[in-house]
């Protein structure tokens, strides 16, 4: 069975170093935004954090309304908007107004919020998270409808509210919710049939709950008359390309332990054993990609492997290497990881290897046609000289 085509995108945390300038971070963020652009990829997706240092966006909104008039086709997505921070009715707004600045190039990606510190600093206890993230999801959805809602919960009160503008993508932008390890992501999409965004799908731990977690979202879904499209199936995992392992692994030193170190402050995921370099264990464990363009391949096969069909792989935008490796690796990936999936090159494969296999034919066919304008042009010429023989004045002719 044919494949649904693969898209290709980004998500963007953002991951920076502390001893860089910050300005200049977010100037580079929006510089890649471009290069995705013009490279051909299909969606980038923005993160928001509120703090551990890192991760510098605290306004995806903002970010895509300013990277959205620097590019032409990709399209953005909150990646994603922690709603239990925000008022529902002001997170409905702002999307419909983004939706209309960028003619539809705007998708809404819902999550609870994913750093305790974040919640812990707004005095919001993390135990109530998805739960809130699930009351403002169901309400958003309903504003976007143009409904009139009254509702009051312990954490925000609606009075007869609706939003003044409808989207401009009717009937509203994609809405994506995220899923980890845990089964509230699946539940959710299932519920309001919305698609998927598998952040950890090549974490061991999220790789083996992508079934799991599919076929609960399948399974809410079946039980209201629907099935879950994969088309709206997204896969997020890291990976940094060169033209070699080598020079992959050498471009990854620039940043790459200062990165596992960040993901580690917060909250232990990668214990990596005394002696071990931190890279190599990486990909030994099957994290990601540090490698070449095969290795990507490779990679995404196996999430088709264990997951079946889905619409998007998502690069998780990490800035292992500098930044102009950076660039060449997602430019690598465009050249060489993209067509091998699109079958682009298919029909000029056929092509070739058509000659190949009739070269014979084909070398006789060019010297039969040779030979046939030497022949051709050697008749020409002896038509002419016996043509100038016979014009040729008879010597004293003139004298009869």
């Amino acid at each position: 069975m044919a494949r649904i085509p693969l898209r290709h995108g980004a998500f963007l945390p953002p991951f920076h170093p502390m001893d860089e300038n910050p300005s200049a971070c977010l100037d580079r963020d929006l510089e890649l935004m471009q290069w995705l652009d013009k490279l051909g990829f299909h969606e980038a997706w923005i993160g928001e954090h509120h703090s551990a240092g890192w991760e510098l966006i605290s306004s995806p909104e903002i970010f895509i309304a300013v990277a959205a008039e620097r590019t032409k086709s990709i399209k953005f997505g909150t990646g994603v908007i922690s709603l239990p921070y925000h008022n529902p009715l002001m997170v409905a707004n702002r999307i419909i107004q983004l939706d209309h600045h960028t003619r539809g190039r705007v998708m809404f990606g819902a999550g609870p919020g994913l750093l305790a510190s974040d919640a812990l600093m707004m005095g919001i206890d993390p135990d109530t998270q998805r739960d809130r993230m699930a009351e403002a999801l169901d309400l958003i959805l309903r504003l976007f409808k143009g409904e009139f809602v009254t509702e009051k919960t312990d954490w925000y009160n609606f009075v007869n509210a609706r939003v003044h503008m409808l989207p401009y993508t009717k009937p509203y932008p994609e809405v994506a919710v995220v899923s980890s390890v845990t089964p509230s992501g699946g539940r959710l999409a299932g519920k309001y049939d919305l698609a998927m965004i598998c952040v950890a799908a090549t974490n061991p731990f999220g790789f083996d709950a992508l079934a799991a977690n599919w076929k609960i979202a399948n399974d809410l879904a079946a039980e209201q008359g629907r099935a879950m499209d994969p088309a709206r199936l997204r896969l997020v995992g890291p990976m940094h390309i060169a033209e070699t392992r080598a020079k992959a692994m050498e471009n990854v030193k620039f940043g790459f332990e200062r990165y596992l170190n960040y993901l580690n402050n917060n909250q232990l995921r990668f214990n990596v054993p005394t002696g071990y370099d931190a890279a190599e264990w990486f990909i030994e464990n099957k994290f990601g990609v540090i490698g070449t363009p095969d290795d990507a391949i490779a990679l995404i096969e196996r999430l088709y492997a264990k997951q079946g069909d889905f619409g998007v792989f998502l690069q998780q935008v990490h800035n292992w290497a500098d930044f102009a490796e950076t660039k060449r690796s997602y430019e690598l990936y465009q050249r060489y990881v993209m067509p091998h999936f699109s079958g682009d090159n298919g029909p000029r494969t056929e092509s070739f290897d058509w000659c190949t296999e009739n070269r014979d034919l084909l070398t006789d066919k060019r010297a039969s046609a040779a030979k046939l304008m030497f022949d051709k042009h050697e008749s020409e010429q002896k038509a002419k000289q016996a043509e100038a023989v016979i014009a040729r004045p008879i010597p004293g002719k003139e004298a009869w």
